[in-house]
């Protein structure tokens, strides 16, 4: 089942070119469920696992992969579905967000699809703010077409895992502290939970966070406001944006606004839950200012403070 994912240097480059690879499976059910491939490190059948006492009702336990103790999340239980008895065709993805490593409880692996991220679909809002779900994609199986529900895996973590958006002691420059008032920061993430990570954390200097849901819309708003004849460079002190979002992702958005004359100069900070060195060979290549690995607190105010000081002194 490893081999499944034996390219992955090669599907690290279809970031960038507003593309991605999704894994599909279901998880005991007819429903059809994803993940993004970019996200896992590899799939194994399920081993033995050691039970963890006053664990998480989430987490079924550890497994040990080559020496590594990774929790396991069932990922039916994660997004509110009723438990199931684990069968033969159980397998556990181990993925890497934010940092960490963890492993997914699934149930059988349909296969991978290569996909452009306009086919993404962000949910209905009819879908209320409960769901798992953080778009929405279709696939042709027997000349019918089947819904894809890509999960949210950010709110599934948050769930488990308590965010912390307090900002240490010694993080603020006094100096500076009052400047914060006022400023206005694009941020554009299809996850509400990682929007909420940003605005909780931010609001707390007084920023003003506007809100875009994938990188279309938040290139949209720019080249609108723009085409009102603002300033738009002066009026955000940064965009931020994730990196993978339906309908364009944060690279493809990186990259439209550098070919915008009007937009060429704005300050664009990728903040995402992949890592690694990929990225920031990404952040070079469409021209992101900086990178942050999803979610920290105090380096995420320092970026913004570092920005917020750069413009001081410019003025």
């Amino acid at each position: 089942m490893s081999g499944v994912l034996a390219s992955v240097d090669q599907r690290t480059q279809l970031v960038g070119e507003n593309r991605l690879e999704l894994l599909l499976f279901y998880l005991h059910s007819r429903h059809l469920f994803a993940l993004n491939v970019f996200k896992i490190k590899e799939v194994v059948k399920l081993p033995r696992l050691s039970k963890i006492p006053h664990s998480h009702p989430k987490v079924t336990g550890v497994a040990n992969i080559r020496g590594e103790s990774i929790p396991v999340i069932d990922l039916r239980q994660a997004i509110s579905m009723a438990k199931k008895e684990y069968g033969e065709d159980c397998n556990l993805v181990i993925t890497e967000y934010n940092r960490t490593t963890q492993g997914f409880l699934i149930g059988k692996v349909d296969q991978i699809m290569n996909m452009t991220w306009s086919d993404i679909m962000p949910p209905p809002s009819s879908v209320g703010k409960n769901h798992y779900i953080t778009a929405l994609t279709k696939v042709q199986r027997d000349d019918l077409e089947h819904l894809v529900e890509i999960i949210d895996v950010e709110k599934v973590l948050a769930e488990i895992v308590e965010y912390e958006v307090n900002i240490s002691d010694g993080v603020l420059d006094e100096t500076i502290v009052n400047e914060f008032a006022g400023r206005k920061i694009l941020h554009a993430d299809d996850s509400p939970t990682a929007r909420k990570q940003v605005s909780d954390t931010l609001s707390q200097l007084g920023i003003e966070i506007v809100p875009a849901s994938n990188g279309l819309e938040a290139l949209n708003m720019l080249k609108s406001w723009a085409d009102e004849g603002r300033d738009v460079e002066k009026e955000l002190l940064m965009v931020i944006t994730d990196a993978e979002m339906p309908s364009m992702d944060g690279y493809r958005l990186t990259y439209e606004i550098r070919n915008d004359n009007r937009l060429k100069n704005l300050h664009v900070v990728l903040n995402t839950s992949l890592s690694g060195s990929f990225n920031q060979a990404m952040v070079e290549k469409v021209g992101c200012n900086a990178f942050l690995s999803k979610f920290q607190p105090d380096l995420l105010v320092q970026e913004v403070q570092n920005r917020l000081k750069q413009v001081l002194g410019d003025s």
